[in-house]
């Protein structure tokens, strides 16, 4: 069974955002569009706030997040417990960070990146799984980051 998508952008990210939405339709992903729904002037936080707490709800699920840049969205996604959020202008970070790093919301900026391109991260993305090992290890000492507490290393 595919994973959810949760999918959000502010008006400089809403073009791409509806190819995303579509190219995930298409290869059959389940899609909820958390907003903006047009190029008026909004608020990036509150799309970046909708999507991760959706994925926060609904474990298993992923994120995209689109804004101008992706740079704002991806600082407010990693503010949020659970959520690891990759900002993303290739292909080669996209399924890095699903390999190592087991990212679960992909950013992307609408206005650095063309549809095409925006599809092949998109795909990379999707084709990648956590490979655990020592990444596993890497990941859980970002979980005691943010718990707060120090984290734990390995015995030697």
């Amino acid at each position: 069974m595919k994973p959810t998508f949760y999918i959000g952008a502010d008006s400089a990210g809403y073009p791409l955002k509806e190819i995303i939405k579509e190219h995930l339709h298409k290869l059959g992903y389940p899609v909820t569009d958390c907003g903006t729904d047009s190029t008026a002037s909004c608020h990036y936080p509150l799309f970046a706030e909708a999507v991760c707490r959706q994925v926060q709800a609904h474990p298993g699920s992923m994120g995209v997040l689109i804004c101008g840049t992706g740079i704002g969205m991806s600082m407010c996604a990693n503010k949020f417990r659970g959520i690891r959020a990759a900002l993303c202008h290739d292909t080669y970070s996209a399924r890095m960070t699903r390999a190592h790093n087991d990212a679960n919301v992909l950013c992307m900026g609408g206005r650095v990146i063309g549809p095409c391109l925006a599809e092949d991260i998109l795909d990379a993305f999707l084709g990648a799984s956590f490979e655990g090992g020592r990444h596993a290890l890497r990941v859980g000492m970002m979980q005691d980051i943010e718990q707060d507490r120090p984290i734990a290393l390995p015995a030697p």
